[in-house]
């Protein structure tokens, strides 16, 4: 296998990147307009009658209240920088947040307008969703984002991103341990691909694979400790996933807080916002 070698900041061997997730009020919702209310929350669903939620409502407004805050505190009490995948609407209902974020020095990367799949809609649609995202973001934080994550990306998603100029990177993959560039069809332009994670996330306490701190935590590590050996030679990014919503409930922020002092701890691990690995891809790799 014909392996790029490539070098991290400072000599690292392996680099860190977490990504939050803050979707709350970019969620599925009646008031929001839609046919019924969101179903991926921490009790089972039973369907989707048209009628409003209010109980995932709250879940998803927990994240504001005092997830947020928790997250972020948690974050400074270990001095790590990060990126927030938020959507604009997230953003535009807590701006409180949404200026806090960005003023203790992590990255903003648009999570779409809502909390939606951007495979439902039409390329009209979606080139007005990513105006949007990128309008209210900027006017927010004052930062325009220039990384995008979508979570379910369509076929235009790419090229819609290079017409609206101003990214350095899109997340929606899942192939790879280190960036690669997506080529336009006409061979003239090109967007960085930073992969993301569907394993080594908080998502699946909710799908039940984690059943508790330890579980994750345990899980975080062994991954770390494999991609950690591996990147003795080869280095790669190692990503983890993580929701406001999940993570920043008490019993659960005990297992990052405990896996951020166990990979804090090894020698040779950058962690870095998803820009910091963007910019030095583009540095030094961008050919």
């Amino acid at each position: 296998m014909d392996v790029p070698k490539i070098e991290w900041p400072n000599g690292a061997r392996l680099a860190l990147t977490f990504a939050i997730n803050y979707e709350a009020a970019g969620e599925r919702s009646i008031i929001y307009g839609d046919d019924g209310p969101e179903t991926y929350g921490e009790f089972p669903s039973y369907g989707t009658p048209p009628r409003r939620d209010l109980a995932m409502e709250s879940l998803f407004e927990y994240e504001a209240r005092v997830g947020i805050w928790r997250i972020l505190n948690l974050l400074d009490s270990h001095g790590i920088k990060v990126t927030f995948f938020a959507t604009a609407k997230t953003l535009e209902a807590n701006s409180i947040s949404a200026k806090e974020i960005v003023k203790r020095g992590h990255e903003v990367c648009s999570h779409g307008y809502r909390w939606i799949e951007h495979y439902t809609l039409t390329k009209e649609e979606e080139r007005e969703a990513i105006h949007k995202a990128v309008k209210i973001i900027t006017d927010l934080t004052g930062t325009r984002p220039v990384g995008w994550y979508c979570r379910e990306p369509s076929v235009n998603t790419i090229p819609l991103l290079m017409e609206e100029g101003g990214f350095l990177y899109d997340s929606d993959i899942y192939n790879d341990d280190i960036p690669y560039f997506a080529v336009s069809e006409d061979k003239k332009s090109k967007l960085l691909l930073i992969p993301y994670t569907p394993d080594v996330n908080d998502f699946h306490y909710l799908s039940g694979r984690f059943g508790n701190g330890d579980e994750f935590f345990n899980y975080m590590k062994d991954s770390f400790d494999v991609m950690y050996d591996e990147s003795l030679s080869r280095p790669k990014i190692m990503n983890v996933g993580i929701h406001v919503r999940i993570s920043g409930r008490a019993g659960r922020s005990a297992a990052l807080h405990k896996f951020l002092k166990y990979a804090t701890a090894r020698h040779g691990v950058w962690i870095a916002r998803r820009v910091d690995i963007a910019n030095w891809w583009l540095k030094n790799y961008s050919e």
